[in-house]
């Protein structure tokens, strides 16, 4: 499976409608993406979704950046994963989660003890019955949504990866470290192409601060020495700057390649902007031309 050094994560996809979205993933195709990561959280059903994705495009990846573990049984999730790969030829990687208390109660779950459910979950996964033509097992890719030292292990262990969110160079670093050397590691990195600092980083406040209110990802940036202080308010600027790249194409692309560096195979790269609503197809353009001298 060919992913390419750089892909996108968007949720600006999600509030388009069908005919936008194909149009769309045609352009982030041709502009030499590898990979397309989508999220599931409120907006559309995961593998729905993926086939809209995979259906628009005839080379690129759609990952899902994360399937909700709390939204179907393990055995849905293995035939939905086991139906898109053998349907669309390797072209599609299970990022698989626990997600978040405020977005799992609502389901009608109960939030606890995530890293024993993740566990159980791929227990369920690996027997689930499967009457359906059987995909070529490298086609079988699942990644887990792995921050913390515990999760990380599993990854190493149960899945082919990890799909780290809202984290700085120094974070895929470990993370290597964790998973060794033949893991695939795909960090979601976060950009503002704005050259003002100020504005730049009012961009990035606006789209960390749900992100800062979640226990998981507090927790995560704790253990890289961040404190109550830099979750206050947005974030502060030390740790603003840190997770979202900010300025021009060459200072974004320049933080993507510390994350190569740090040890990461691919990024999946998320651009911010003022209006989230809207699709980045601007921002898309110069970042390839950037990343890829397309």
């Amino acid at each position: 499976m060919e992913l390419g050094q750089f892909g996108l994560w968007t949720s600006a996809l999600d509030r388009q409608p069908a005919g936008a979205v194909r149009d769309a993933v045609a352009e982030i195709e041709a502009l030499g993406f590898g990979a397309l990561w989508v999220g599931e959280a409120a907006r559309r059903e995961a593998f729905a979704n993926a086939s809209l994705l995979l259906s628009a495009s005839t080379q690129l990846v759609i990952a899902t950046g994360i399937a909700n573990i709390w939204a179907r049984d393990p055995m849905a999730m293995a035939a939905g994963q086991r139906t898109l790969a053998e349907a669309w030829g390797g072209r599609f990687v299970l990022g698989l989660g626990v997600s978040h208390d405020r977005l799992v109660e609502p389901r009608g779950h109960r939030y606890e003890r995530p890293l024993e459910a993740m566990a159980s979950y791929l227990d369920a996964m690996d027997t689930a019955p499967y009457q359906g033509p059987a995909p070529a097992p490298a086609t079988m890719v699942r990644v887990l949504g792995a921050l913390g030292p515990r999760m990380l292990a599993l990854a190493a262990a149960r899945a082919d990866g990890a799909h780290p969110y809202l984290v700085p160079p120094e974070h895929t670093a470990g993370a290597r470290q964790a998973l060794g050397p033949t893991k695939l590691l795909c960090p979601e990195v976060a950009v503002v192409l704005e050259g003002d600092r100020d504005r730049a980083r009012r961009v990035a406040r606006a789209h960390l601060g749900a992100y800062l209110e979640l226990a998981n990802y507090r927790g995560n940036l704790a253990r890289l020495g961040y404190s109550d202080e830099d979750f206050a308010d947005g974030g502060s600027d030390r740790l603003v700057d840190a997770v979202v790249a900010r300025g021009s194409t060459e200072q974004v692309t320049a933080h993507l390649h510390a994350h190569l560096d740090a040890g990461a195979d691919h990024v999946a790269v998320q651009v911010l902007t003022a209006e989230p609503d809207r699709l980045p197809l601007a921002e898309w353009r110069l970042l390839a031309s950037a990343v890829h001298g397309r």
